[in-house]
């Protein structure tokens, strides 16, 4: 009985496993609006470009890079960039209070309520997104509209099985309390 248990318990996470690799988070739509903020989580290539460049096609008002490394500036990023210097120096913020997503999303909604912002796009890699997603809207609650914005990626199996692993132990820590 336990044997049968055990193994059930087991396929279900091999299936488990096997649809989050499939259904990875996707880039917004081409018909996803304008949000109030746009909030580019750190770690991945691309992500910060991604941001910038949807700041520039006006898909939000400002953007937070969060979790930056405390030691990065905005000259930093306009010479890593290149690009539109006045859009970097007048509407990105740096946000180097978060270690990880759940700190993150807090560091995020403090500069949604410092700026009085109700929406967001997420930018973050698409084998992430599903994790960042949960975080976010944990903390943001259903009051704040998160338009997620997945930047593709070739993510390999220590990856996905890790990020996999991680969104699996963060939804049971939750629903434990601790």
């Amino acid at each position: 009985m336990i044997l049968r248990f055990g193994s059930l318990l087991l396929i279900l996470y091999g299936l488990g496993f096997a649809l989050f690799g499939v259904t990875l988070g996707k880039p917004a739509a081409a018909g996803a609006g304008r949000t109030d903020g746009i909030v580019v989580i750190t770690g991945g290539p691309g992500r910060i470009e991604h941001g910038v460049a949807m700041l520039g096609q006006g898909k939000g008002k400002r953007m937070l890079v969060a979790g930056a490394d405390p030691s990065v500036t905005k000259a930093d990023l306009v010479r890593r960039l290149g690009g539109n210097r006045k859009l970097l120096q007048c509407c990105v913020d740096l946000g180097s209070e978060s270690v990880d997503t759940r700190s993150n999303a807090e560091e995020t909604k403090r500069w949604l309520e410092r700026k009085r912002f109700n929406s967001l796009r997420l930018v973050t890699s698409d084998w992430h997104m599903r994790r960042a997603r949960y975080e976010f809207r944990r903390v943001l609650g259903d009051d704040f509209v998160i338009v997620p914005d997945a930047v593709r990626s070739e993510p390999g199996f220590a990856t996905l099985f890790g990020e996999y692993n991680k969104y699996l132990l963060r939804r049971i820590a939750v629903w434990l309390d601790i």
